[in-house]
């Protein structure tokens, strides 16, 4: 047999119906020669118990919550149904952007896989607190923003740029409240969950700046290619400057995304 084509792997990922089937790690041999027609999904096929609550997202706890041990296992909840959307988003970037450049596709399959191991940690911390995936409802809110993401521009300006940008900030507080109410073992998983979150923005940056106009800013090709506002929501009451700095983003963009009052979906002002 051939090697499985990159495609084939991706609607896998995305029609799944079993945890295991989404968290499946790709073959060692991945073909790109057949990348096939564009292909997008509205919504990804869930295994019971994890479909999208319509609506308002769930109330999660803040960072804070971490102190309350009846809490905490809701917030890693929450963590780890984040990190399983955005392996499926990367999955169904592959098929909606078969035109892509290579490299840019190969870097999706690399952070998929990326993604699915985050998830996998969440849940081995969830599972030595007495508590499963699927214990609580989940949200949908990443993929709410797939209409908007019409290009792979547009991927990297959402993704990337906002979403994982600003859990550069959500893992710091994350890490410190763990580490403050005793548990160790959450600090240590969120630590590395961080520090691979730095190449994922830096993934995204360098093919913003590749894809974009070159007479638009870094920052106005952010602001309208990312969600509606995206500078809002690509940053926490808190702000990793290192992280940013590590992942290359440029010290005007820094400057910029630093200066701008951080807001929580709702609109609210954020807070850690």
């Amino acid at each position: 047999m051939g090697a499985m084509e990159i495609r084939a792997y991706a609607a896998a990922v995305i029609e799944a119906s079993t945890l295991e089937g989404k968290l499946a790690a790709s073959p060692t041999f991945l073909s790109d020669a057949d990348p096939g027609v564009p292909v997008r999904y509205a919504e990804p096929v869930r295994p019971p118990g994890l479909e999208f609550v319509p609506g308002a997202s769930p109330k999660v706890p803040a960072a804070a919550g971490m102190c309350d041990p009846s809490q905490r296992p809701r917030i890693l909840h929450a963590l780890a149904n984040h990190e399983l959307q955005a392996a499926e988003l990367f999955a169904w970037a592959l098929l909606a952007f078969p035109e892509a450049p290579k490299a840019f596709r190969q870097g999706l399959v690399k952070i998929l896989g990326d993604e699915q191991r985050h998830c996998r940690l969440y849940l081995d911390r969830l599972a030595a607190m007495g508590a499963a995936f699927g214990d609580y409802p989940v949200s949908g809110l990443f993929w709410r923003r797939v209409p908007e993401m019409d290009s792979p521009l547009a991927f990297v300006c959402t993704m990337g740029l906002t979403y994982e940008n600003a859990n550069l900030d959500f893992a710091l507080e994350h890490i410190v409240a763990a580490r403050a109410n005793g548990d160790e073992a959450t600090a240590r998983v969120l630590e590395q969950v961080h520090d691979e979150e730095i190449a994922h923005v830096a993934f995204a940056w360098r093919w913003m700046r590749a894809f974009k106009d070159a007479e638009t800013s870094d920052w106005e090709t952010f602001v309208a290619a990312g969600p509606r506002h995206a500078a809002e929501r690509a940053r926490g009451a808190t702000f990793d400057r290192p992280g940013r700095e590590r992942a290359g983003l440029d010290a005007a963009f820094i400057a910029r995304l630093e200066g701008t009052r951080p807001t929580a979906p709702g609109g609210k002002p954020r807070s850690a």
